[in-house]
């Protein structure tokens, strides 16, 4: 498979189905609706609603029938996007190569925007579940798993202990606790509600799960090595924000040479779980050692 071929075609299907999904942006009230889009269409690998997407082709499900809660997990991403650039977080004035929402729109908007397009995220899977007529009880299990992955037992959780963090001395488990909940969480979430939706056995989901706990781990190192060694211009950001916020990261505590290892132990590890799926999950396979090689 031509990986990146195959990621630029999912993506175009992607980004036209979130745009079908927003409000558009003359809609009222339009400060807060091109505030929304302006980030949500600012570029991005698509990753979480790929894995979506690549979660039920893994386990033989259809995966146009994913496609709202794929655009409802990248509306979840960006949220928190927009949210860790804000001054009170991480204070970033670029993300993908662009101005951030609070440097454009202002503060109180950029905030406003997140919280849009986190609840527009929750309401699209329930419009979706109501005009699909799936089942109300898969309906509902893929918005509580959502919700935990993203709340305070997940993302929030994974954000909090990381600001704790800031300026101490941490051991390997906070380390990894952080970035299983900030990173990890909505990465396994969008492979387990892509399998539950694509008709996945409860083998295939356990399986499924392990892969994103791999994967989201070898996301954050990988993120973590490019945030030293990256090139700006490709990443979209300056280097070196994690040394400059005093962040908890994988070349911080281990070194560089031993945080490579760890990416590549993990990606083997991702690989692994994928062992009893057959050629329809090549696209997962691909994808995680994508994340040895990623530039940006």
């Amino acid at each position: 498979m031509d990986l990146k071929a195959e990621m630029k075609r999912l993506n175009v299907k992607i980004d036209a189905a979130l745009s079908r999904f927003m409000p558009a942006e003359d809609e009222a009230p339009p400060a807060i609706h091109k505030a929304m889009r302006y980030s949500l269409f600012a570029g991005g690998k698509r990753l979480r609603p790929l894995l979506v997407l690549a979660g039920c082709r893994a386990v033989g499900g259809d995966e146009e029938s994913v496609m709202a809660a794929a655009c409802a997990l990248e509306m979840i991403h960006t949220y928190s996007l927009i949210h860790d650039d804000l001054p009170a977080m991480d204070d970033d004035d670029l993300r993908r190569g662009m101005p951030t929402n609070h440097v454009v729109f202002g503060e109180a908007t950029a905030i406003l925007a997140g919280d849009g397009l986190l609840t527009r995220a929750f309401g699209l899977l329930a419009e979706e579940g109501l005009r699909s007529g799936q089942a109300p009880a898969l309906v509902l299990q893929v918005i509580a798993e959502l919700a935990e992955a993203s709340g305070s037992l997940g993302m929030i959780g994974g954000q909090v202990v990381d600001m704790e963090s800031e300026n101490k001395q941490i051991d390997v488990a906070t380390m990894e606790y952080i970035h299983a909940h900030k990173t990890g969480a909505l990465i396994r979430a969008s492979l387990r509600i892509g399998a539950f939706l694509g008709g996945g056995s409860s083998e295939q989901v356990a399986a499924l799960s392990r892969y994103g706990d791999h994967l989201g781990l070898a996301f954050q190192i990988t993120d973590d090595l490019l945030d030293i060694q990256g090139d700006p211009e490709k990443i979209g950001k300056p280097v070196g924000s994690d040394e400059k916020n005093n962040k908890a990261t994988y070349p911080a505590l281990l070194g560089l040479e031993k945080a490579r290892q760890e990416a590549e132990r993990v990606v083997q590890a991702a690989l692994d779980s994928l062992d009893g799926f057959d050629e329809q999950a090549e696209l997962l396979r691909d994808l995680a050692r994508y994340l040895l090689v990623r530039e940006n």
